[in-house]
C-alpha cells in the first residue's frame, strides 16, 4: 500500500472545525471521527413511582366524577326526583362553605386587604345570579325547535371537550389559577344544552347555577385542595366516587359499572402501563441539537441596573 508524504501535490489539509462562519477544506456534510462523542441517551428520563402515580391519578378521575354527578342531577330534575329549589339551597350551601374554607386559610398565606376581596365577590356573586335568574326564561326556550338526539349529541361533544382540555396541572405554592376558558365553556354550553330541556324556570336557573358552581369555581377548589394536602386529595377522590355511584346507579347500572371500569383503568393501570413503556424510551441528544437561549432572570437584571446606577 502507497503511503503519501505532505507535498506541494498533496498539502496537508488544517483540522476540522464545527464553525458555519469559518470557510473550510471540506465537504458540507463532512464529520470528524469525534462527532458521536457528546451523544447522549435519555437524558429526560424519569423514574416514575407506581403509587405516586396512582395517587396523582386522582385529578383525573375527580374531575370525569363531576360529570358524572352532573348528568345524574339532570336526570333527576328532568324526570321530577329532585326539585330546582333544593339543588339551589344545596349548591349554595357548598358554595358557601367552600369559600369559608377557602377564605379562612388565604387570609394566613395571601394577604391582610382580604377583607375587601370578599365585598367584591359578594357583589359580583348577587349580581351574576340576578342576571341568570332573569335570563332563565330565554335560556329554556333557547333550543325548543332542535330535536333531543342533536341536544345529546352536542352535550357529549361539549362534556368531551371540557375532559379534553381541562388544566390538569397543579400549581404548588403559587396563586390558585382560573381553569382554562375553553374547557370551561363548553361545560357550560353543555350545560345550556341540558337545562334547555327540563319544564320550569326554577329547573333551568338551579341547573346553570349549580353549573356555574360545579365547573367554574369547584376546580379551583379541588387544585387548591390538591396542593394543601395529599391526604385530602386522596379522600375528595373517593368521596367523589363514591357519591357518583351511589346517584346514577339508579339510572343506569350499566353506565357505573362502565363508569368502575373507566376509573380503575385510570387509577390502576395506566401509570403501570406508563412504567412499563419507559423501557422503549431511545432518545438521543447530541451536538445536532437546536441551541437554548439562556436568558437572565429579571431580578438579577434589576439589581445589575440598580449596581450600575
Amino acid at each position: 500500500m502507497a503511503h503519501y508524504f505532505p507535498s506541494e501535490e498533496y498539502p496537508v489539509r488544517p483540522p476540522w472545525r464545527k464553525l458555519l462562519w469559518v470557510k473550510q477544506n471540506y465537504p458540507d456534510n463532512y464529520v470528524d471521527t469525534t462527532f458521536l462523542d457528546e451523544l447522549q441517551k435519555n437524558v429526560n428520563i424519569r423514574d416514575y413511582d407506581y403509587w405516586t402515580m396512582v395517587h396523582q391519578s386522582g385529578i383525573i378521575t375527580q374531575h370525569l366524577s363531576s360529570i358524572v354527578i352532573f348528568v345524574a342531577l339532570f336526570i333527576y330534575l328532568r324526570t321530577g326526583a329532585l326539585a330546582g329549589s333544593q339543588l339551589i339551597w344545596t349548591g349554595s350551601t357548598l358554595t358557601g362553605v367552600g369559600y369559608l374554607v377557602w377564605d379562612v386559610v388565604m387570609i394566613r398565606r395571601i394577604n391582610r386587604h382580604h377583607a375587601f376581596n370578599r365585598i367584591r365577590v359578594a357583589k359580583s356573586a348577587i349580581f351574576f345570579f340576578s342576571t341568570l335568574l332573569g335570563l332563565s326564561p330565554i335560556l329554556k326556550t333557547l333550543t325548543s325547535p332542535i330535536s333531543n338526539d342533536t341536544i345529546w349529541a352536542l352535550t357529549v361533544c361539549c362534556f368531551l371537550a371540557n375532559i379534553l382540555f381541562h388544566d390538569y396541572v397543579s400549581q404548588r405554592k403559587a396563586r390558585v389559577k382560573i381553569p382554562g376558558s375553553l374547557s370551561t365553556n363548553a361545560a357550560i354550553f353543555a350545560s345550556v344544552l341540558l337545562a334547555s330541556r327540563l319544564d320550569t324556570n326554577l329547573d333551568v336557573f338551579g341547573l346553570l347555577s349549580f353549573a356555574v358552581e360545579w365547573f367554574a369555581l369547584f376546580p379551583i377548589f379541588r387544585r387548591y385542595l390538591q396542593d394543601l394536602d395529599s391526604t385530602v386529595q386522596a379522600t375528595l377522590t373517593v368521596v367523589m366516587l363514591l357519591l357518583s355511584v351511589a346517584m346514577f346507579v339508579r339510572v343506569s347500572k350499566a353506565v357505573v359499572c362502565l363508569y368502575l371500569f373507566g376509573f380503575c383503568f385510570i387509577t390502576f393501570i395506566c401509570p403501570y402501563w406508563l412504567i412499563f413503556i419507559q423501557r422503549y424510551k431511545n432518545e438521543i441528544h447530541g451536538p445536532w441539537d437546536e441551541a437554548l437561549p439562556r436568558l437572565q432572570q429579571r431580578s438579577k437584571r434589576g439589581l445589575y441596573r440598580k449596581r450600575v446606577n
